[in-house]
């Protein structure tokens, strides 16, 4: 594993390294503002605590700030503006000091591309010259953003081409919530409201582990479900973790979003080969910290993906044991039954539609929802598991030595 931090350029400030798994108590102070190249201060991603310190600290006085904070908050997270000359009820006389001070940024767009069936996919660029990428998926009730939460990933999943990339760094909570901003500037969708927008719903599906991010992870998306600000309710976001065990009772209590497990086995052995991290946290305890996540029912049903793999996990019988197993566990469960997305030099061939179907129909006649999720944007890379901002290819051999490499570094 390995940080970007030496190769920042001066004054981006020093990103934190990854947090070790586990219960970790969160600091309670107001994280400290990311000062740009140009001396001034990057305004995206800070709280409202955040924004009257750093109001504070550029000296204008308590009670200033506190109301500035809060009209700052307000042009930036519900009305989208990036320019303090458009903040109306701000005096004309501060606008100037403002912009000498401070800028609200958004992450640099590097290309992006529209497949066929009208899916998006932005390559973004941080300051310090990492790239990571974000994904609208339109639907005719719904419009869908795929997010990222780490350049690169550390989990090595032997079906998803973005586990093939090395680990970078955690994106910050300005990178995570940036591209939800983005996305709305895309779409035209400021300021906020609660209807009639086309980006509905958020997924932390996107490149990396969200439980290996935690803190950012969770400050970014309060900004997004502040009612104040982006204002999306918590019940149209989803967390996808590959199974970070220590961490989900905490993402349940202090995030509070519907939670997706990507199980994609019912078996050690094969669970063990495709989601190495099963190796550390295997499927019983995974299932149990399933039962235990705080607000899961009948109404707010745990997601469980599971790509299908040709021969590998996709039997009748391994139908019955998924079955079985959320039975035991008495879970709310909804399963997205997922065609494996090819790319070069992958290990796994999809299953057959009819295995698919057959696959499915099992799970439903135990009165369990399983759905067999349409590929989108399969065209342009943007499919599940398919996000890798690096072309270059790597052998078997290279991929099972990286995969040895995280596990020895999960421990």
């Amino acid at each position: 594993m390995q940080t970007a931090s030496s190769a920042l350029p001066p004054g981006y400030g020093q990103i934190e390294p990854m947090p070790i798994p586990g219960h970790i108590d969160p600091v309670p102070v107001p994280r400290a503002a990311v000062t740009r190249a140009d001396g001034r201060i990057d305004l995206l991603g800070l709280s409202k605590d955040d924004l009257r310190l750093a109001l504070e600290t550029s000296q204008l006085e308590p009670k200033q700030a506190k109301l500035r904070a809060k009209q700052l908050f307000h042009w930036i997270y519900n009305r989208g503006v990036t320019d303090f000359a458009l903040m109306t009820d701000i005096a004309k006389t501060m606008q100037p000091w403002l912009a000498n001070r401070f800028a609200i940024s958004r992450p640099e767009v590097i290309e992006q591309q529209v497949s066929t069936d009208g899916t998006r996919k932005w390559l973004l660029r941080s300051p310090d010259a990492q790239d990571y990428e974000m994904v609208f998926i339109p639907d005719a009730d719904r419009g869908t953003l795929c997010v990222s939460s780490q350049v690169g990933c550390t989990l090595n999943c032997r079906f998803c081409h973005t586990g093939t990339m090395r680990l970078v760094r955690n994106l910050t909570p300005a990178e995570i919530v940036g591209q939800v901003m983005l996305a709305r500037d895309s779409l035209g969708e400021w300021p906020s409201q609660p209807e009639g927008r086309m980006l509905t719903n958020i997924v932390m599906m996107g490149m990396g582990e969200p439980l290996y991010n935690f803190d950012n992870v969770r400050d970014a998306l309060k900004l997004v479900m502040d009612g104040d600000g982006l204002a999306l309710s918590k019940r149209r976001i989803t967390l996808s973790t590959s199974g970070v065990v220590p961490m989900m009772a905490r993402a349940g209590e202090e995030i509070g979003v519907n939670l997706a497990v990507s199980l994609h086995a019912v078996t050690k052995e094969v669970r063990d080969e495709i989601v190495p991290l099963n190796r550390k946290y295997g499927i019983e305890e995974l299932l149990q910290a399933c039962a235990d996540y705080p607000g899961a029912n009948n109404a707010r049903r745990i997601t469980f993906e599971y790509v299908m793999l040709k021969d590998k996990n996709d039997s009748d019988a391994e139908a019955h044991e998924l079955v079985r197993l959320l039975r035991k566990y008495k879970l709310p469960a909804k399963v997205n039954l997922i065609p494996f997305n090819p790319w070069p030099g992958a290990p796994y061939d999809t299953s057959t539609p009819e295995r698919v179907r057959a696959f499915s129909n099992i799970v439903f006649e135990a009165g369990i929802s399983a759905p067999v999720r349409t590929p989108r944007g399969r065209d342009i890379d943007a499919a599940c598991g398919q996000l890798k901002t690096a072309s270059a290819k790597k052998s078997r051999a290279e991929l099972d030595r990286q995969a040895e490499e995280k596990l020895a570094a999960l421990g």
